[in-house]
């Protein structure tokens, strides 16, 4: 055999080598890229359903961020007319409100010893989701006391849930 032809063929076999180990590298790293993405689904899966409130207001935030962009995309148009710019303006203080007087209720609530507290404030009603297992008429009379004291509600207007 003729030395070019051993060249050719020793240089064939490197290339097959070097082409076998970067399909085999890529190949694990596939692998273990999918094997993380998987391991990451599941425990964000476990984290979503074992913090209720931490989903809720992350959820709420997010909502309210979409919501707060598509009124600033209405204001900042040129082509909104008055009307649209004042309504866009008008529902997002209205929005902006509501998160304040959620969010002060939500802390005063907490401050009386309750471990965690989510306030939705809708449709001229009040409900409150309270970290508990079962609410006694004291603390049910704690949390009206508050929310009262920060809204205009009336007792049949607010909704008071206990959730462990």
């Amino acid at each position: 055999m003729s030395k070019k032809k051993r060249f050719f063929i020793i240089s064939a076999f490197c290339l097959l080598l070097l082409v076998t180990g970067t399909i085999n590298v890529l190949v694990n790293n596939s692998i273990i890229q999918t094997e993380k993405t998987n391991s990451t689904a599941l425990t964000n899966a476990a984290a979503t359903q074992g913090n209720f409130f931490t989903n809720y207001r992350t959820n709420r935030t997010d909502t309210r961020n979409e919501e707060l962009l598509y009124l600033e995309a209405i204001i900042s148009s040129n082509t909104s007319t008055a009307e649209a710019i004042s309504n866009a303006e008008k529902e997002k203080i209205k929005i902006v409100s509501a998160m304040e007087s959620e969010l002060t209720i939500e802390g005063l609530i907490k401050a009386k010893g309750f471990e965690d507290v989510i306030i939705s404030d809708l449709n001229n009603s009040i409900t409150v989701i309270v970290k508990s297992a079962e609410l006694n008429k004291s603390e049910v009379a704690q949390i009206v006391d508050v929310v009262q004291a920060q809204t205009a509600y009336d007792i049949e207007n607010i909704k008071i849930i206990p959730v462990e």
